[in-house]
C-alpha cells in the first residue's frame, strides 16, 4: 500500500471508530484511486458497508477482494455472513462451503453452515455439522440449543429430548426454551415432565399458543381432564380460528361426557377438514354412546367411505345395525370384518347371535358350534341350546319330525332347563306314534313348568287320543262258558267328595296365607302360596290377576303381563283381567295394544266405568279428541267414583 493510501486508511479507522461511517467508506474511495489493487482496502470498505446496512456494495467489495485474494476463506464467510442476514441461504451456503475448502481446520464454519441448512430446512445435513462442531466446542449451549431444534423439526424427538436436558441440567436457570423442551418431552410421551415444563413456558409467555395446544394435550393424555378443558378455552380465546385443534377438544369433551359440546366440535373441525374420517368415527361413537343408532350409522358410513379398510369401524357399524334389528346389514358388515380376518371370535358371536335373531337357526347352530371348538363360552353354549329348540319347533312345522327329534335330543342331553324342548319332543314322538315317548316328554315338560296350560290340555288330548274303552258290545265269556267275573274301580260318590272338599280347603287356606302376605307387603311368600294354589286349581283366574298385580306392583311387567294373559286364557270373560293387561300395555305405550284390551273389557261388561275412562286417555294420547270425549261421557255416566268426576269433567272443558 503506498504512504499516501495508508494515511487515508488510517483516517478511515478514526472515523470508524468515531461512528463517522460514511466519512470512513469516502477516505478508502480516496485510497482506492490511490491504489486500487490493494484487497486491504477493499476488505475495510466491505466492512464499513456492512456496518451502514449496504449489504449489495459490501458484497461488491468481496467480491473484488476475492477477486485479488482468492484464497481468503475469512472473505467468504463474511460474505455468506451478509447472505444469511438477507435471508439469501442458498448464497450463504455457497460461500460458507468456498470458506470449508480452503480453511477446512476453522471449525466455527461447521456452525455456519449447519445454522444455514437448519434455514434450508436440510434437516439432516444440519444435523451432522451441529455435531461436527460440538465435537469440538461442546460447551457451546448456542449450538446444542440449535441441534436440538433440528432434531424436533426433523421428528427426532428422542434425541430433541436428550440435547435439551443437557442444557437443562447444566444451567436451569438461565435455560429459556421451555416451550420447544416441552414440545419434544411430549412428543416422547413424557407427559408428565412436559407438562412441568410447558406451564414454565406459558409463564414466561402467556401468549405461546402452541405451549397452550401442548399442555392441553399433555393433561389430556394424563386424564386431568379439567386442566386439559381449561388449556382448550385460552387456545380458541387467542385463535378461534384453529380448527385443526378442533379435533382433539371434541375428544376431550366426549371423555367428559360433554356429548352435546363434543359433536358441534366435531362438526367445526368437519366443516374445516371434510375428509378426516376420524372425526366421522368418533361422532359416531358418541352417538352409539347415546344409543342414537341412526345418527351412528351414518357417520359410520361416512367414515367407511373414506377408509374403506378400517375394519374396527365396520365392527362399529355392524353393532349399531345389531341394535336396531337391522341383522341383514349387521351381517354384511360380519362378512366384511371376517373376510380380512376370519378367526376374529368376538364376530363370530355377533354374527351367530344376528343369524339365530333372524331364525336362520341352522346357520346359527353351525356358527355355534365351530365357536365352541375355538373355546368354552356359557353365552355361545346357550344360545346353541336355544338354536336347537327353534329349529326343532320349526322342522314340527315343516313335518320333518326325525329332523326335529333329533335337535329336541341334542339340546336336552346338553342340560337344558327349558320346557319346550321336552314339549317338542313329546310332539315330535306324538307324530311318530312313539306314544310311550310322548306320554314321558309330556309329563317331564308339565313337572317342569306346571302352569303352561297349553301343556297339560295337549296331553289331556293325547290321552284321550291313545286311551282304549271296553268293547261293551261284545260280553267276554270264560272257558267253561260262564261270565267272568268283572271289577270295575269306580270312586264312590262320597270318596270324591271328600278328596274335592279337601282339595277345595287347602287351596282356601293357601290363598288366605297369600292374601296376608301380601297386606304386609310380603310379596315373595305371597306369590309363593298363590302358585301352590294354582298347583290345586290352574284355572283359578283371580289367583293368577292377583299374581300379575304383585309382579306390577314390583314393576315386573313382563310377569305381570304373562298372568293376566293367563288369567283371561282360563277364563276369557274375565273383565278385570283384560283391563289390567290393558293397563300394563297402557304404560308401555302401547297404544293399541291398551285398546284392544279396554274394547274387550266393555264387550264383556258394557257398564265397567274405568275401561271408558282408560279409552279415553288412550284416544286423547292418540289426539282423536271426538273418540275421547264420548268414552269419557260413558265413564261419567257409569262411574260411581266421585272423586274421578271432577277430573274428567275437566278434561272434557279442554277437549271440547
Amino acid at each position: 500500500m503506498t504512504p499516501q493510501a495508508n494515511t487515508l486508511y488510517q483516517q478511515a479507522c478514526t472515523l470508524e471508530y468515531q461512528k463517522d461511517l460514511q466519512g470512513a467508506a469516502e477516505k478508502i474511495l480516496e485510497a482506492l484511486k490511490l491504489n486500487g489493487d490493494e484487497p486491504m482496502l477493499y476488505t475495510k470498505l466491505a466492512g464499513i458497508y456492512t456496518d451502514m446496512d449496504k449489504f449489495d456494495e459490501a458484497i461488491t467489495a468481496y467480491e473484488k477482494v476475492i477477486q485479488l485474494r482468492p484464497n481468503d476463506a475469512f472473505v467468504y464467510i463474511s460474505m455468506g455472513s451478509i447472505y444469511e442476514t438477507l435471508g439469501k441461504y442458498q448464497e450463504a451456503l455457497t460461500a460458507y462451503n468456498n470458506a470449508l475448502k480452503i480453511f477446512p481446520e476453522y471449525k466455527y464454519n461447521y456452525l455456519n453452515i449447519a445454522n444455514v441448512q437448519y434455514q434450508l430446512k436440510d434437516y439432516k445435513s444440519a444435523i451432522e455439522n451441529y455435531n461436527m462442531f460440538l465435537g469440538t466446542y461442546a460447551q457451546h449451549a448456542e449450538a446444542r440449543k440449535n441441534l436440538a431444534a433440528t432434531y424436533l423439526a426433523n421428528n427426532n424427538a428422542e434425541k430433541a429430548a436428550y440435547e435439551y436436558e443437557i442444557l437443562y441440567e447444566k444451567d436451569s436457570q438461565n435455560f429459556d426454551d421451555y416451550s420447544n423442551f416441552g414440545i419434544a418431552l411430549f412428543e416422547t410421551k413424557n407427559y408428565e415432565k412436559a407438562s412441568e415444563m410447558l406451564q414454565k413456558a406459558i409463564e414466561k409467555d402467556p401468549e405461546n399458543t402452541s405451549a397452550h395446544v401442548s399442555l392441553a394435550l399433555s393433561y389430556q393424555e394424563l386424564e386431568k381432564n379439567d386442566l386439559a378443558l381449561a388449556q382448550y378455552e385460552v387456545i380458541f380465546e387467542q385463535k378461534p380460528n384453529l380448527h385443526s385443534l378442533r379435533f382433539d377438544y371434541a375428544n376431550l369433551l366426549a371423555d367428559m361426557d360433554k356429548n352435546n359440546e363434543a359433536l358441534e366440535q366435531y362438526k367445526q373441525y368437519i366443516t374445516s377438514f371434510p375428509n378426516d374420517g376420524r372425526a366421522y368415527k368418533n361422532m359416531g361413537l358418541v352417538y352409539k354412546r347415546t344409543k342414537n343408532y341412526n345418527l351412528a350409522i351414518q357417520n359410520y358410513e361416512k367414515a367407511i367411505s373414506l377408509n374403506i379398510a378400517d375394519a374396527d369401524m365396520k365392527k362399529e357399524l355392524a353393532s349399531c345395525y345389531h341394535f336396531i334389528k337391522d341383522y341383514p346389514n349387521a351381517i354384511k358388515y360380519y362378512d366384511e370384518v371376517l373376510a380380512v380376518d376370519k378367526n376374529d371370535y368376538d364376530v363370530k358371536v355377533n354374527k351367530a347371535i344376528a343369524l339365530h335373531a333372524m331364525k336362520k337357526y341352522e346357520a346359527a347352530i353351525e356358527l355355534y358350534n365351530d365357536l365352541l371348538t375355538v373355546k368354552s363360552s356359557d353365552v355361545v353354549e346357550n344360545n346353541l341350546t336355544e338354536a336347537l329348540i327353534s329349529q326343532g319347533h320349526e322342522d314340527l312345522k315343516l313335518q320333518n319330525y326325525s329332523k326335529a327329534t333329533d335337535e329336541f335330543i341334542k339340546a336336552i342331553s346338553r342340560g337344558t332347563k327349558d320346557s319346550y324342548a321336552y314339549y317338542g319332543l313329546a310332539k315330535a314322538y306324538r307324530a311318530c306314534k312313539v306314544n310311550d315317548k310322548a306320554a314321558e316328554y309330556y309329563e317331564k315338560a308339565i313337572a317342569m313348568d306346571p302352569e303352561k296350560t297349553l301343556y297339560s290340555n295337549e296331553f289331556a288330548e293325547f290321552i284321550s287320543e291313545t286311551s282304549s274303552s271296553p268293547d261293551l258290545t261284545q260280553t267276554p265269556v270264560s272257558d267253561n262258558g260262564e261270565l267272568p267275573a268283572v271289577v270295575i274301580a269306580e270312586e264312590t260318590p262320597s270318596t270324591a267328595d271328600s278328596q274335592e272338599a279337601e282339595k277345595a280347603a287347602k287351596n282356601k287356606d293357601l290363598i288366605a296365607l297369600a292374601d296376608a302376605s301380601y297386606k304386609q307387603k310380603n310379596y315373595e311368600d305371597s306369590i309363593k302360596n298363590y302358585k301352590e294354589a294354582l298347583k290345586l286349581n290352574p284355572s283359578d283366574e283371580v289367583t293368577l290377576l292377583k299374581i300379575g298385580n304383585i309382579y306390577k306392583l314390583q314393576d315386573d311387567e313382563k310377569n305381570a303381563v304373562d298372568y293376566y294373559k293367563k288369567s283371561v286364557f282360563v277364563n276369557p270373560s274375565y273383565a278385570d283381567g283384560w283391563f289390567n293387561l290393558g293397563l300394563v300395555y297402557a304404560s308401555q305405550k302401547d297404544v293399541a295394544g291398551s285398546k284392544k284390551c279396554f274394547e274387550r273389557v266393555i264387550t264383556i261388561d258394557p257398564q265397567y266405568a274405568y275401561a271408558y275412562y282408560a279409552l279415553g286417555l288412550a284416544y286423547e294420547t292418540e289426539k282423536n279428541k271426538e273418540e275421547a270425549v264420548k268414552n269419557y261421557n260413558l265413564f261419567l255416566k257409569y262411574t260411581k267414583d266421585q272423586n274421578a268426576i271432577q277430573d274428567v269433567q275437566d278434561k272434557l272443558k279442554k277437549l271440547q
